[in-house]
């Protein structure tokens, strides 16, 4: 075990270094991380910003464009032969069809080459021809990117925490007791270790669909290719001192070291670990909705989720010798669109504070970061209503029923967010059932049909600002 991660760090890091030779030489790549928890907006955010670079006339605060310094840009052949491409065309298809919807989320690593010609400038533009730079954008799923935070805990250690979480999340209680009924000694049954994991992912996804965040480990909501084998057969059990060879807790803890070592190891080793920029893209208005537990659960993920990176400078000596580094992170609170600009700040300031810890960690270690809101597609338009003799600032969309197909269009008042962010932080951490001053609500609206300009892209809410800080300083 520990040759083969020793042998795995020799490899990534000689790969490193020769990216790192070759990058002066060559056209310059940027590789572009793309992740966030479910139904936070990945495949939409991906799809829109490639269409706006493609289309620029909604990205003025792109700095380039805004200097016309972008003279093209195209989709180039997927880069890498071993990944599945990201399936740009579908998914805008999806979002600008006569009757639009939204497209399948993200369920695997997949990836996407966009290239940009730009205008050179400095002392030599009147010289030299017009330069190329490639953005790779990679998309993950959030909950795989947890898994990182696996490595370095044993299965006792794992055990106990998920045991100690499930006991104040709803749909814990079930598999709680199967899992005490148990006896962690007793010689090893495959049934009866489908069962414990059966009703193990069960509770996973109780507790994500109830607005929680930290749904560890990130396959057993989203197992891809590896669903049913025995590294994704295993469940946290309590502790039983001295549990024999072959018992029940004995396979439990050699099936989490295999989830770990064939798993969560190759995704950090092959995806992970060669990311320049990332942005994380949150859904702070679903945990707001959901209530204070779910709001402290995001804001603990948040600081879990930096430490699975490994921020700083990508200084040219040091990824030589350290391995590349992310650069730059954005942490966006999505859906911006479901509330009316004049709460945008407020959001803006949750996600500021919501990160804290996480963005604190990142510049110490040299990495630049920043937050904002954003909606990768606009899907309601802002108007205001008179209500019991004052005036509600609301948004106005088409309502998207349960089942996913389009309802009627209504208006849409979600409540104020308060201006200091520390009255919901503070309930949050305190360990309340419910918000203080009432609930805040959210709706799901469906995309708005488009009927786009040429050179329009899709409209959008800062994805240009987005872009800048992420990628805008290499244009």
């Amino acid at each position: 075990m520990v040759i083969g991660h020793f042998a795995d760090s020799i490899t990534r890091s000689l790969g490193n270094v020769t990216d790192t030779l070759a990058q002066p030489f060559t056209e310059p790549v940027i590789r572009l991380g793309v992740t966030g928890l479910s139904r936070a907006g990945k495949t939409v955010f991906i799809t829109s910003l490639v269409a706006n670079l493609l289309d620029r006339a909604r990205m003025p605060q792109l700095v380039a464009e805004a200097e016309n310094r972008i003279l093209a840009a195209h989709l180039q052949p997927q880069p890498d032969d071993t990944m599945p491409r990201f399936d740009y065309e579908q998914h805008l298809g999806a979002l600008t069809s006569a009757t639009p919807f939204w497209p399948e989320g993200t369920r695997a690593v997949s990836q996407l080459r966009l290239s940009l010609k730009l205008r050179p400038t400095g002392l030599l533009a009147g010289v030299s021809g017009a330069r190329k730079v490639h953005l790779d954008i990679v998309d993950y799923p959030g909950e795989w990117l947890l898994d990182l935070g696996l490595m370095d805990k044993t299965y006792d250690q794992w055990a106990a925490d998920t045991l100690s979480r499930l006991a104040k999340r709803p749909g814990g209680e079930t598999y709680l007791a199967m899992a005490r009924s148990e006896d962690g000694s007793a010689p090893f049954e495959e049934p009866r270790a489908k069962a414990l994991a059966a009703s193990f992912t069960q509770a996973l996804h109780t507790a994500r669909n109830a607005g929680f965040s930290d749904c560890t480990p990130g396959r057993f909501l989203l197992p891809g290719e590896k669903e049913g084998s025995p590294a994704l057969t295993f469940a946290p059990l309590p502790p039983v001192a001295d549990a024999p060879r072959k018992s029940l807790q004995r396979e439990m803890e050699r099936r989490f070291e295999a989830y770990k070592s064939q798993i969560v190891r190759p995704f950090f080793r092959d995806h992970f670990s060669r990311i320049d920029r990332q942005v994380v893209l949150v859904d702070a208005l679903g945990a707001i909705h959901a209530g204070p537990a779910a709001v402290e659960d995001l804001r603990r993920t948040m600081a879990e989720i930096l430490g699975a990176f490994r921020p700083g400078a990508n200084a040219f000596l040091q990824s030589l010798l350290l391995g590349r580094r992310v650069e730059k992170i954005l942490f966006a609170a999505t859906k911006a669109d479901h509330l009316h600009h004049s709460q945008h700040g407020r959001l803006s300031a949750i996600m500021e504070a919501l990160t804290r810890d996480a963005r604190d960690r990142a510049r110490f270690a040299g990495a630049e970061t920043h937050s904002m809101a954003i909606a990768a597609l606009r899907a309601t338009v802002e108007q205001t209503l008179p209500h019991e003799g004052r005036s509600l600032d609301c948004v106005r969309g088409t309502l998207l029923k349960d089942d996913g197909t389009r309802g009627r269009e209504a208006a849409f008042y979600p409540g104020e967010l308060p201006q200091d962010p520390g009255r919901l932080l503070g309930v949050a951490r305190e360990g309340a059932e419910k918000w203080l001053d009432g609930d805040y609500s959210i709706m799901r609206f469906a995309p708005a049909p488009l009927s786009l300009k040429p050179n329009e892209g899709p409209p959008h809410i800062r994805l240009d600002r987005a872009a800048q800080f992420l990628f805008g300083d290499r244009l």
